[in-house]
């Protein structure tokens, strides 16, 4: 075999990051087309991409040669040979005598193939990483290159030739959705000028805000702002202050800021309050004719304490041969909110209803979800309804989907059917003990399937009539839950099927399905070889292999400092769940088809969901798919930023509740490990706050990220993710929702010799 220096070529195709795919020119024209059949030798490939990654300099055949370490006569020939072959088929152009560049032509389109669209996670430093579909890794992004985006837009981002060992960097050179209109903060007037300081630690700028802008807006009050220009060279934003939200710390006005943060309405609109206040809540007599009565069967609701909408209830009644009639009933919402009205308008641009610490704002006005359409006990209501006959082991031998009248003999919360189920007395115990029975033997069924139990751990707050917290627990998921959790998971896995299952070749009609897609199996190996560090195995080689795991995993790291961090990356590991009119059935839960049927009070493709069904069961057509995927992404991204606006009031109730206590000491567990320092989250009430390295002044301390601690240089004291450690409340940032602690006690130095002194007793 010739000695050319071949390595080098293949070194430069796998690992020289100046070199990338030329797949991107499957859409050329015939003449490229016939180039790519060319290009599959690999030695044209890397000539090819030297003038791609430097398409406005011109080389010759030497200067090609040096750029790709070819020393031997033999490579230089066939560089030669290489030259002439691109210029034929006009991927290069020739500019004088034996010297070349990339064709200017080909130049615009390789730049757009050359990009990648995704969003961006800012930092409060200014610097970013974007997020790409077509990458498992995020881009990074310096300060210097972000072009005025900001946290959550959509962009697209050009990839900077990769280095050996460095992560994938970039640049954002366009802007193509912004994620926010609005910001809100704390308004600053010193003279003439005035600025909004945004609320939010990923908003790595304040918006200059022009005096005539202000709108009488007051030197450090809350406000809402929107930005009006951004000119090329400006480091800040101009903007205009569009509603005075109130005094900074006030329970209502920070409920308030979160909503308004995540883009939430704060009110309803006229149209829609009009359109509520009118609604006929009377039931006809024809109305009834037309649906399956169930009101004089046993019928109960089952929700938290302080629940006012009531959307689901659950009838039995006993049949012949010990099977039972299971009935699952949900509110008819789609009788009384009709498509395009300005209810329906308002409903579908909220998505969803947001469930903050101390309020629910509802997706629907209250005339609807707390009265109308809520299933209060003792009250005709209409529903739709799944019915199902079944046995104690929860197999199914019939079904029926339809409209029905209903009338709850009783109220029951979570707290009260599961006194029942651990065996307490009540007039209907023997009812919800048989529900309990097959609510469990439907959830032993998902299981054995492949279901996978994620994790969430609720926290709670005890508020005083100002809304301030004056104590925390945890909300344990008991079987009362899970209850009512598995007759709402059969009713939208049969409702899915019910569309979604075909026969024959016959096509299934558009429908909005919940998905959750197979995680990406790269993620899923960098997970287990995480976790492995840590001491835990998983199995990865079939489906179930992968849910066993998991479930196993969850109950080893149970009360484990680790538990929150391990519960988060696997959360993180796997695939978004998500509405799409494309099933591809839902991995967690191990269903082939699953959709979103049982809320619709509260959730907008319940009702579209309600509407698509009762059209179907009459024979009707199909809607049209392309139309339902826009809605699909609409309702995900309206989801995403209620459990976000959720978890944000959840922080700033958290924060709140560890300002009134600074200097106390606290039991906790290192759950988090970074070079800036560790993690802790308190016992009991989930407050996880940081000690930074800095605050550490008894050594120098550094970051072992293979086994996720930190250990001091001199006398060897380590901090492992996990440990139970005592910290103090040093320092907490209410607007930030950020708490900063030191460690109360430390753990006995690893080299009992080592005596501080004032040389080695500063970090250096």
């Amino acid at each position: 075999m010739p000695s050319y220096k071949f390595s080098n070529i293949i070194y430069n195709l796998t690992e020289n990051p100046t070199f990338t795919s030329t797949n991107d020119f499957e859409s050329m024209s015939k003449k490229k087309s016939h180039h790519k059949k060319a290009n599959d030798n690999p030695f044209l490939k890397a000539v090819e991409e030297l003038f791609l990654n430097n398409p406005f300099k011109g080389y010759n055949f030497r200067q090609v040669a040096k750029g790709l370490n070819i020393t031997d006569k033999y490579g230089k020939d066939l560089i030669k040979n290489i030259l002439d072959q691109l210029a034929q088929n006009e991927t290069i152009i020739e500019l004088n005598r034996g010297k070349f560049k990339y064709n200017p032509d080909l130049l615009a389109d390789r730049i757009i193939r050359s990009t990648l669209v995704g969003k961006v996670d800012m930092k409060s430093t200014g610097k970013a990483y974007v997020s790409v579909e077509e990458l498992t890794e995020d881009i990074y992004i310096a300060p210097n290159n972000t072009a005025h985006a900001l946290n959550g837009d959509t962009v697209r981002v050009h990839l900077f030739p990769m280095r050996k060992g460095r992560q994938t960097e970039g640049e954002i050179i366009e802007v193509l959705e912004r994620s926010k209109s609005q910001f809100v903060g704390i308004v600053h007037i010193s003279g003439k000028f005035a600025f909004l300081i945004p609320d939010d630690s990923s908003m790595p700028v304040e918006i200059f805000i022009p005096r005539d802008s202000l709108h009488n807006a007051t030197h450090g009050v809350k406000a809402i702002a929107r930005i009006t220009d951004w000119p090329q060279k400006s480091k800040n934003p101009f903007g205009e202050i569009t509603r005075v939200l109130g005094k900074p710390g006030d329970n209502n006005v920070e409920m308030q800021s979160i909503l308004a943060s995540f883009e939430f309405p704060l009110d309803f609109k006229p149209a829609t309050r009009k359109d509520a206040e009118r609604i006929d809540t009377t039931i006809s007599q024809a109305e009834i004719n037309s649906r399956r009565d169930f009101r004089n069967t046993w019928t109960c609701t089952i929700d938290p304490a302080d629940a006012k909408d009531f959307d689901d209830a659950l009838s039995l009644k006993k049949q012949e041969d010990g099977l039972w009639e299971v009935g699952i009933h949900i509110a008819d919402v789609s009788h009384y909110v009709k498509t395009g009205s300005a209810l329906d308008q308002e409903a579908y641009e909220r998505g969803t209803s947001v469930y903050l610490v101390d309020r629910t704002i509802p997706m629907l006005p209250e005339i609807l979800s707390n009265n109308v359409c809520s299933l209060r006990p003792n009250e005709d209501k209409l529903c739709f309804s799944a019915v199902f006959i079944m046995n104690d082991e929860g197999k199914i031998s019939n079904e029926w989907l339809g409209k029905t009248i209903i009338n709850s003999n009783i109220r029951y919360n979570y707290e009260e059917v599961q006194a029942i189920i651990e065996g307490g007395e009540s007039e209907h115990s023997q009812q919800l003990l048989q529900l309990h029975k097959m609510a469990t033997a439907l959830r032993e069924a998902r299981f054995k399937n492949g279901a996978i139990a994620f994790n969430s751990q609720e926290v709670k707050f005890i508020l005083d009539e100002q809304g301030k917290p004056i104590d925390t627990y945890v909300k344990v998921q008991k079987e009362s839950n899970m209850l009512i959790e598995d007759f709402m998971l059969l009713a939208n896995r049969k409702v899915a099927e019910k569309v979604g299952m075909r026969k024959q070749k016959n096509t299934a009609k558009a429908f909005v399905y919940r998905i959750h897609d197979e995680p990406n199996p790269e993620k899923l190996e960098k997970f287990a070889q995480l976790v492995a560090k840590l001491g835990y195995r998983m199995n990865l080689g079939s489906r179930k292999g992968v849910a066993s795991s998991f479930n196993h995993l969850f109950d080893e790291i149970a009360g484990k400092g680790e538990e929150t961090m391990i519960e988060t990356l696997a959360v993180r590991t796997m695939s978004k769940a998500e509405y799409s009119t494309e099933n591809v059935g839902h991995y967690g839960l191990a269903f082939a088809y699953y959709t979103h049927f049982t809320s619709p009070i509260r959730r907008y493709p319940d009702l579209m969901v309600h509407r698509l069904l009762d059209k179907y069961l009459s024979g009707k057509p199909s809607v049209n798919k392309d139309e339902y995927e826009e809605y699909c992404i609409h309702c995900s991204e309206m989801e995403r930023k209620a459990i976000e606006a959720e978890r944000a009031s959840v922080k700033y109730k958290q924060a709140e509740y560890l300002q009134d206590r600074i200097g106390e000491r606290f039991s906790g567990l290192i759950s988090g490990v970074s070079k800036y320092g560790l993690y802790v989250e308190l016992d009991g009430n989930k407050c996880e706050g940081m000690v930074s390295l800095r605050s550490m002044d008894d050594d120098f301390y550094y970051l072992d990220e293979d086994n996720y601690k930190v250990i001091g240089q001199h006398h060897g004291r380590e901090f492992r993710l996990g440990d139970p450690v005592k910290v103090k409340v040093k320092h907490v940032d209410l607007q930030r929702k950020q708490m900063d602690f030191v460690f109360d006690e430390l753990p006995a130095p690893k080299n009992p010799k080592y005596q501080p002194t004032a040389h080695n007793n500063k970090r250096r």
